[in-house]
């Protein structure tokens, strides 16, 4: 009815503006904003405002459609030269990484809260996914060393994948239909060409939006969204992981050099907000207040398995094989941020109706909630006392001007801290190659154009232009300079990260 819809209209429009202007709120406050989405779904649910909603099937197509758009996001800003050298430890995390969390939290489950095996592995399982929504929005606002925060970015787009399998496995109960040799078979078939249909549905984007002239800027976001869905899509139609398929397709049209680049990530940032604002307080709808209370025990249980022997096995576990040192593997191991991922996840055996679902669902909300005031709260200052930050990175600013798609360029801001062997270093010393160049320094809040004469001093903040051929290169000269000063190449600095 047209009265209905009105309605319906006003009250999302107003929650939606809500929740936009409660993200510089949060912000100051130092909270997460998933939090105050949540909290708006419970204000306007059945002990609020008095929306009953509890439609767990809805709540789960809804969210892993919200999960699709989140993913591709996190893929279209990932850098494939950041993120092709810890290729092989995120996908050790987002697989044996997800095994050895599952079996040590259903373990613990199992034996302290006296959970049958499959609820109990259900647990583990629900809360073996780190969250990409959670992963990209803090580790973005935080200095660290690109293999650290690639590493985190990539094993939350690529875990969902396995960890959805695996839910849905045991949602179905036991025994299980086939050998589980034949499930593993499965598993494993799924992820392989979840991958490839990513593969060949970013690879037709690529081609196809460089070569078509579309009469509007606009319709290139849309074209990229499209094929990120489209990847998702025939992914699920052969029966193939689809999440993994639009973390690939993502990350391969996001390395493409296409036409209007700066709008499409600007759309695909804005629409991953949308997603994110719509799940959390979807869910937040879907809890009930008055039952949270006797979920606390479960959710402290789990939640300290998970976090204090689970998460640093599992790192311990997949990062045998690679060098990461025993710094990075701690900051690992606190930084698998927990969000609306779980909260979803615990809609399948909630709509499968599984018996405990309802507990486990109510124990998942309010660990997500701990878990986000306590780890979102703490990364910055568990960096520094690791000493794993990086303080002198440069980090990519976005914005939209047209001439550096034309020229594939892209703007960097560099800040000179206190300690970096930045300061007292001139321009022409930097010795960025050809194709990078400082174009600005502000300094005590005005700015000027630098000379090569200009001598950097601490608190001063650059902004460089480097063509996509020299970006790579100019940031490890930088790295470089800022450990080791002008003297950098003499003492044999190349830039790169860092041991633990």
């Amino acid at each position: 009815m047209t009265p209905e819809l009105d309605v319906a209209l006003l009250v999302g429009a107003a929650v939606l503006l809500v929740a936009v202007g409660a993200v510089r709120f949060s912000s100051r406050l130092g909270l997460p904003s998933l939090l105050v989405y949540l909290a708006l779904g419970m204000a306007i649910g059945r002990s609020g405002l008095g929306i009953d909603f509890d439609d767990a099937e809805l709540t789960r197509t809804l969210g892993f459609c919200a999960l699709i758009v989140i993913i591709a996001e996190g893929g279209l800003t990932a850098r494939w030269s950041t993120l092709r050298p810890v290729l092989g430890l995120a996908t050790a995390l987002s697989t044996a990484g997800v095994l050895v969390s599952i079996l040590v939290v259903g373990l613990a489950v199992h034996l302290l809260l006296g959970l049958d095996w499959r609820l109990a592995l259900l647990y583990g399982a629900v809360l073996s996914s780190t969250d990409a929504a959670a992963v990209f929005a803090t580790l973005r606002r935080l200095r660290l060393p690109p293999r650290l925060v690639a590493t985190l970015e990539a094993e939350s787009g690529m875990n969902d994948a396995p960890v959805v399998l695996l839910v849905v496995l045991l949602s179905r109960g036991f025994p299980l239909p086939h050998p589980w040799w034949y499930e593993l078979l499965l598993v494993g078939y799924e992820l392989v060409v979840g991958a490839l249909v990513g593969f060949a549905a970013g690879y037709l984007g690529r081609l196809a939006l460089r070569r078509a002239a579309l009469p509007s800027a606009g319709l290139y976001p849309i074209a990229v969204v499209g094929f990120t869905v489209l990847a998702y899509a025939a992914g699920a139609v052969v029966h193939a992981s689809g999440f993994l398929a639009v973390y690939v397709t993502g990350v391969l049209l996001g390395n493409a050099r296409l036409p209007h680049r700066q709008a499409i990530l600007g759309f695909a940032d804005g629409l991953a907000w949308l997603a994110q604002i719509g799940l959390f307080v979807l869910l937040g709808l879907l809890v009930t207040p008055a039952r949270l209370g006797e979920a606390i025990l479960p959710a402290l249980v789990a939640g300290s398995a998970l976090l204090f022997l689970a998460r640093p096995v599992s790192v311990a576990a997949s990062a045998l094989p690679f060098r990461f040192g025993l710094r990075e593997q701690a900051f690992l191991s606190w930084a698998g941020l927990r969000g609306a991922v779980p909260i979803v996840l615990a809609t399948i055996p909630l709509s499968e109706r599984v018996p405990g679902a309802d507990r486990l669902f109510d124990s998942v909300f309010v660990l997500v909630v701990i878990f986000t005031v306590v780890q979102a709260g703490t990364l910055a200052p568990a960096a520094r006392w690791l000493r794993v930050t990086a303080p002198a990175e440069a980090a990519e600013i976005r914005v939209e001007t047209a001439p550096l798609d034309r020229m594939r360029a892209d703007l960097l801001q560099l800040e000179v801290p206190a300690g970096s062997r930045l300061a007292g270093v001139h321009v022409d010393e930097l010795r960025l190659p050809l194709g990078a160049s400082v174009t600005l320094v502000l300094r005590d809040g005005s700015g000027f154009v630098p000379g090569p004469d200009t001598r950097l001093k601490v608190g001063d903040s650059l902004l460089i232009v480097a063509t996509a051929e020299v970006r790579d290169e100019a940031e490890r000269r930088l790295r470089a300079v800022s450990r080791r000063g002008r003297l950098a190449r003499w003492f044999g600095e190349n830039g790169g990260d860092s041991g633990g």
